[in-house]
């Protein structure tokens, strides 16, 4: 615990810490104001670095990329494997473990060892991993590195430490499990076919040990030969020549047949009796032909031979269609005596297994569940009922049903909130389940004491949203809302509906939610707001609609003798349209084409329409197309239920909506809000007539005059490359980088031109998008540039191009978090000088900011960061071009009472405005008190109060008591609008507010204004704007997401860089607590998902169809133990069946099958060195990576060594009883030999 003083004099010009910058307090000119009354702050801060650690709690959703799967019948546990190395195992619900490989090599195929707590992996890398999971979180054990064969398939018999490993050159190798070191028994592929063979088998793609007889191991060969390998004699039984390809080999549980799935869409049986050729060949979807030929069918890529007692036996294969039959879905065949099933699937079929009754494979199988593992779902079908119906999924592995656009994160929810969500949401759930419980049931989880109600919120590319239940470490659908029923929907073949057909016009940008008022906003890509309200009863309404002008009409050409000042925006009033009134679209009669103006981009529902219980649409709110020219995409968003006030703005402008009276109070550009208290002294604007092009500014250059006039130009030129000159077609333009703020990730959205013969789109089917400009990934609507040159301005003869082709929608396909993966630069030091060169390789445009440009006087910057823009300039040759057409976005907003003005004395609603150049404005409004005045008296708006300035684009508020304590904002006590009236109890508006001042007796009044931009964070103290605090946070990179959090009863800031540091820093000092490099490299899709909550708790999409949650608390690595599900629990192993008298004397000795004498080192010697190489298994290195140094990394790696020792200590066990049982064998033979020859002579023997 640590005590902070600090006396202001205010008599500071420059920020403490030595940071070159803006002052750290001045008046709306940035100039040094008086001292304020010295005043003296008291923080006790509680905080330290040892109440931090980074480790990665729980991954929810489906396994990205799957490519195999395994279970375990006797625990009931379930694996999948993935492409990128990644191990998923799955039990009862909230038994959900994530695994990583190192190597990141894909996982060719996953071997549980049957009730003993571990698996065995295969990777592509041709190595094997043993997995231990008698541990919470599994860790590696041993690994077996191939160095000279690659691994094409892998077999472990039921209890048996012998693992069986094939090759692509045809060997098979085999593997002790418990020392994880190869035999010297080989079975090399020219043994196992004949001398006579001219030809290569091919890879292994079969091994399996007979039912019959443990000693004989089934080989099977791509190309269609099949061996059954004597492992006793050294020796091949039999060998099977067939003409086609082998995809897959099953046994019949009596070991006397087996099937053969072939790639010509064909099934075979063989009879050990006779081999020469199968006595059975099927296809069963192969018809016959007029012709009389049969239908060529696609390959059968797996089957699977399951015997029933009670009934005919499954044979269940994947694969087998005719090929004639174009569209038909990827399938899975059941065949059941005469009836054939075929299920057809949403998606490719990458695995199945059966589940069965005995993990015997000489038993009758029993199947009673089908797991079929999609490229993108998971499907367990009902063995037992004859129509095969499915069993409901209790994973949440839907995440990805559209793609992720944004998500958000509560914790500390109110506790009634999570139960109404799911009592309405689970009306709408799908039905014909199978009425079985989840077959996947193993492992034990009990809810942890640590836990608090948790939301998930997550928006999506075809508008919806759902909201997750993540109260421990779990994570539960609770209820889905569908924006896009809002809007009418567009009819094929009218105008610009039209053209929308193929676009995402409803994916979502970002969400505003405040769980206390339970009212909800919706930000989406087509520049619309929807609010809704929450209630419990259906009702029918009328939605009303505002549209909203916001669009700068500036000039291209500014000349410093223009002294006319035409704002962007007409008055508030001029231009706000009737709140229930459409704009009808009005297109210009100057142009044959027909320019869009004053249209929205949707049609909003203009009539009564029924809404169910849950969250009912009240208020859309729709940016206009203007002159041809479509709306901007909003940036930053935020609503207070208590005022009744949205506000939000994009790079045009800002403005303010009262969606109690339907009203738009405030809508003006950014640049009107500073009205003569501009920082930058940015000149007049003139009004819009015909454009003309400027030549001659080709280069950036470091003179402030120069700097002044591109600041002043408008933010529609546009200046094109002269290779590009006589191009005709299309040609992308740059437009400010935008920020979303509040509940949103960090949105980068950007425009470019579209004209007929090109439509520039961005995914949403999960594929990766890169474009390669000069070496670099940048983003898919990044700029295309010559390598090598310069671009340059066109000079004056250059033919003007619009920016958007007549009748061009603004839509693409939503910039799903989901599809993209481009990754950022570690540091500067790789080829960016800048974060300016960094966002342009990322996002194809830059934005100005104030740690990067020259500005007037009072706010120069060192020669070093001048040295370092021109550095970059020159680096990107887009660089400087794009610069010329940035705008000032309005990247964050909040409400609250605070102080608009130095003179102010008592807190009032202001709205706190951040911009992409680093200043912060202070808005100070009114709004009446009381209930009925607040419906008919308008809310009256000052004009701008303070201005600060930050380095870097502004990205987020907080606001502290004078005591260090965080201020929430207020709100209002949600109440049911449609609930019947009440005539004793009329409903009023109930408010809970917290003011700055309200518990501050001992410090007088003010408060704490915390403002974190991209490169650094300042505290304030209000009303006074001096500054307290200033922590540079980067030199390097950026920050991408940063909020203000409670932690520990405390409050910090956390931040998260492009570089991947996710770091904190105490309040209200700014100290820095934690900085770990999580994240060697970033990509987009964690850029613009990334999102903070209380209690330490963070989360990302970490691949298209995954979230992976994250803590930076110390108290929540500690009982992360506690909270994770057990995957091993002790069960005994079934006992084998009574096999009989006549069986067991027929049916083969395969019980006295010893693997150990014919495997092991005494007799098979030892495998030679080159050919696999052994790597000890460093268990639970990945928790000790993230552990902290010192005490904590000590008993992080004596945790480890205890799991350890017990899983030795559990060996040992196991190896005496085994001696034990062994010696009493001995002891009993010996009795009764001795016994026997007791009363012989010595001639009897």
């Amino acid at each position: 615990m640590k005590k902070f003083r600090k006396v202001l004099d205010g008599l500071t010009t420059s920020s403490p810490g030595g940071t070159i910058g803006s002052p750290s307090c001045g008046s709306a000119a940035g100039t040094p104001t008086a001292a304020p009354t010295p005043k003296e702050i008291d923080v006790q801060e509680t905080l330290v670095s040892e109440n931090f650690q980074l480790c990665k709690t729980v991954r929810h959703g489906f396994p990205y990329q799957p490519t195999a799967l395994a279970f375990d019948p006797v625990q009931k546990i379930l694996a999948i494997g993935s492409r990128s190395g990644g191990v998923r195992i799955l039990g009862r619900p909230g038994v959900d473990c994530y695994c990583q490989h190192e190597s990141g090599a894909a996982v060719l195929q996953l071997q549980f060892l049957i009730n003993e707590g571990a698996l065995v992996t295969a990777c592509a890398d041709d190595t094997l991993h043993l997995w231990n999971l008698r541990q919470r979180r599994p860790a590696v054990l041993h690994s077996l590195k191939f160095n000279r064969e690659r691994i094409t398939f892998c077999h472990l018999p039921f209890q048996s430490k012998w693992l069986y490993v094939g090759t692509e050159r045809g060997n098979t190798h085999i593997v002790n499990i418990e020392s994880f070191v190869l035999s010297g028994y080989v079975i090399m592929w020219n043994k196992a076919i004949e001398l006579s063979t001219k030809t290569h088998p091919g890879p292994v793609v079969h091994l399996s040990d007979s039912p019959k007889d443990e000693g004989k191991l089934l080989i099977g060969f791509e190309s269609g030969t099949i061996v059954q390998w004597d492992l006793r004699g050294k020796k091949a039984d039999f060998r099977i020549y067939y003409d086609e390809a082998i995809h897959s080999v099953s046994w019949h549980h009596e070991g006397k047949q087996f099937m053969c799935s072939h790639s010509d869409g064909s099934l075979t049986m063989w009879n050990l009796r006779n081999t020469t050729k199968p006595f059975q060949v099927t296809f069963p979807h192969g018809k016959i032909q007029k012709d009389g030929r049969k239908e060529s069918c696609k390959p059968i890529l797996k089957v699977e031979y399951k015997t029933s007692r009670n009934s005919e036996p499954f044979i269940i294969f994947s694969g087998g269609l005719s090929y004639d039959k174009a569209g038909r879905r990827p399938a899975l065949t059941i065949m059941h005596g005469k009836a054939i099933t075929v299920l057809e699937m949403d998606y490719p079929i990458v695995e199945f297994m059966a589940l069965c009754e005995t993990p015997y494979n000489n038993e009758v199988q029993e199947p009673y569940a089908v797991v079929v593992l999609l490229e993108k779902d998971l499907i367990v079908v009902d063995l037992t009922q004859s129509n095969f119906p499915v069993f409901e999924n209790p994973y949440p592995m839907d995440i990805h049903e559209s793609p992720v656009t944004c998500t958000a994160y509560f914790a500390e929810c109110p506790p009634d909130i999570i139960p109404i969500l799911y009592s309405i949401g689970a009306k709408h759930k799908k039905t014909g389940y199978s009425q079985k419980e989840w077959p996947v049931s193993g492992g034990t989880w009990t809810l942890g004491s640590h836990t608090y109600p948790e939301i998930i919120i997550t928006g999506h590319a075809d508008g919806s949203i759902k909201f997750w239940d993540a109260s421990a470490i779990t994570l539960q659908m609770l209820y889905k809302v569908k924006t896009s029923k809002v809007f009418e929907k567009p009819k094929p073949g009218e105008g610009r509906a039209a053209e929308l057909v193929e676009e995402d016009p409803f994916a979502i940008q970002m969400v505003s939610w405040c769980p206390q008022s339970r009212i909800f906003c919706v930000v989406g890509i087509s520049a619309h707001i929807i609010l809704y309200r929450f209630s419990k009863y259906d009702a029918n309404t009328q939605i009303v609609s505002l549209e909203v002008r916001l669009q700068c009409e500036s000039e291209d050409v500014i000349t410093p003798s223009e002294n006319e000042n035409n704002p962007c925006f007409s008055e508030p009033g001029s231009h706000s349209p009737q709140p229930h009134h459409q704009h009808p679209a009005s297109p210009s009669s100057g142009t044959p084409e027909g320019i869009k103006d004053s249209i929205p981009c949707l049609k909003v529902k203009d009539r009564m329409v029924r809404v169910p219980p849950g969250y009912q649409a009240e208020l859309v709110i729709q940016l206009l197309w203007v002159d041809g020219e479509p709306p901007q995409q909003i940036t930053s968003l935020d609503i207070n239920s208590a005022y009744g006030l949205l506000a939000f703005g994009n790079c045009n402008g800002l403005a303010v909506v009262d969606y109690l009276q339907k009203t738009i109070l405030l809508c003006m550009s950014t640049l009107d809000l500073y009205g003569a208290a501009d920082p930058y002294q940015r000149l007049t604007r003139s009004p819009r007539r015909n454009r003309q092009s400027t030549s001659g500014l080709t280069e950036l250059s470091d003179n402030q005059q120069s700097i002044d006039m591109e600041r002043s130009k408008s933010p529609t030129s546009v200046h094109y490359p002269t290779s590009l000159h006589n191009d005709p077609r299309v040609l992308p333009e740059p437009v400010a980088s935008l920020r979303a703020s509040h509940c949103s990730p960090v949105f980068y959205l950007l425009d470019n031109v579209k004209g007929p013969g090109r439509k520039l789109s961005l995914p949403t089917d999960l594929k990766t998008d890169l474009d390669h400009v000069n070496g670099h990934c940048t983003s898919p609507t990044s700029q295309p540039c010559s390598a090598g040159k310069p671009r340059v301005p066109m000079g004056p003869e250059g033919p003007r191009l619009t920016r958007r082709g007549p009748g061009r929608p603004p839509f693409r396909k939503a910039q799903s978090a989901a599809c993209m993966e481009i990754s950022l630069p570690v540091s500067h030091t790789e080829g960016y000088a800048s974060r300016r060169a960094m966002l342009q390789q990322l996002h194809g445009v830059t934005m100005y900011s104030h740690d990067e440009h020259h500005t007037s006087a009072p706010y120069c910057w060192s020669e070093r960061e001048s040295r370092e823009n021109s550095f970059s300039r020159s680096r990107s040759s887009s660089v400087s071009s794009i610069d010329r057409d940035t705008k000032e976005a309005i990247t964050t907003l909040q409400l609250g009472e605070s102080y608009g003005r130095k003179s102010d004395a008592v807190p009032t609603p202001c709205l706190w405005v951040g911009t992409s150049l680093g200043v912060v404005l202070l808005i100070p409004m009114s709004i009446p008190t009381d209930q009925e005045e607040r419906m008919e008296e308008p809310v009256t708006i000052g004009p701008s109060g303070a201005i600060l300035m930050l380095k870097g684009s502004v990205l987020r508020f907080g606001f502290l008591d004078c005591m260090g304590a965080l201020i929430q904002s207020p709100y209002e006590v949600w109440r049911d609008a449609n609930a019947p009236e009440d005539p004793d109890r009329p409903r009023k508006r109930k408010l809970v507010h917290f003011s700055p001042s309200s518990s501050q007796d001992t410090c007088g009044e003010g408060h704490l204004a915390v403002v974190c931009s991209e490169r650094q964070a300042k505290v304030f103290l209000m009303p006074s704007q001096s500054c307290l605090f200033v922590h540079n946070i980067t030199e390097s990179s950026f920050v991408l997401r940063a909020d203000v959090v409670s932690v520990c009863n405390s409050v910090c800031l956390a931040c998260f860089c492009a570089n991947g540091h996710v770091m904190t820093l105490s309040l209200p000092s700014l100290r820095p607590l934690m900085d770990i490099n999580y994240l060697p490299l970033t990509d987009m899709r964690i850029a613009r998902t990334f999102c903070f909550t209380n209690g330490g708790q963070a989360l990302y999409l970490s691949s298209p169809t995954e979230i992976q949650r994250i803590t930076y608390s110390q108290e929540m690595c500690d009982n992360l133990q506690e909270m994770l599900g057990e995957l091993f629990t002790p069960i005994e192993t079934p006992e084998a069946q009574n096999r009989g008298f006549l069986k067991g004397f027929f049916g083969g000795n395969a019980n006295t099958f010893d693997r150990e004498e014919l495997f092991g080192e005494a007799a098979a010697g030892k495998a030679s060195r080159s050919l696999a190489q052994h790597i000890p298994g460093q268990a639970g290195v990945e928790g000790m990576k993230v552990a902290a140094s010192g005490v904590v990394g000590d008993l992080a790696r004596a945790r480890i060594a205890l799991d350890e020792r017990g899983q030795r200590l559990g060996e040992l066990e196991e190896r005496t009883a085994l001696m034990m049982t062994s010696a009493e064998t001995f002891s009993k033979h010996a009795h009764e030999l001795m016994l026997k020859c007791k009363d012989k002579k010595w001639y009897q023997f």
